[in-house]
């Protein structure tokens, strides 16, 4: 049994945990720009925040996913990944290390529309991600309306 348990173990020490620290990688991690679906007047929607690792190597460091909502807006729950987690306006998604380039990580993250708010409002947001070895900060945000249908 524990010979079983030390085999399971392996792939998840492979891919890295969430917080472990590691050398830097030559890897370029992006946010790219995905438009939710509209939502009407007290209704919700789901942000999807895409991130694409342009390489050329593997992320070598954890890295974290942030949701900035705009005013009128607010996370729903429940999250994907369950690591995420929702601090006023704003979604954290902690992700291990271990993208691979030219592969990507998406946090599925809904929202609610305030009911007060008018129908055809577009309003912007934004996903940001954050690592210790991504080599070009340029491309680590990206905006992202929200329309209320």
């Amino acid at each position: 049994m524990h010979r079983l348990f030390s085999l399971l173990a392996v792939p998840a020490l492979a891919l890295g945990a969430v917080g472990a620290t590691a050398a830097p990688s030559d890897s370029d991690l992006r946010a790219v720009r995905l438009d939710p679906d509209p939502a009407p007047p007290g209704g919700t929607t789901t942000v999807h925040a895409f991130v694409a690792n342009g390489g050329p190597e593997t992320a070598g460091s954890p890295f974290t996913v942030l949701v900035d909502l705009p005013p009128g807006f607010t996370p729903a729950g429940p999250y994907f990944p369950s690591s995420c987690t929702a601090t006023g306006r704003t979604v954290s998604c902690a992700f291990p290390a271990g993208l691979p380039p030219l592969r990507s990580a998406t946090a599925l993250v809904p929202v609610r529309a305030g009911a007060h708010l008018p129908h055809g409002l577009k309003t912007v947001g934004q996903v940001r991600v954050v690592s210790a070895d991504d080599r070009d900060p340029a491309s680590d945000r990206t905006p992202f309306t929200l329309t209320v249908s």
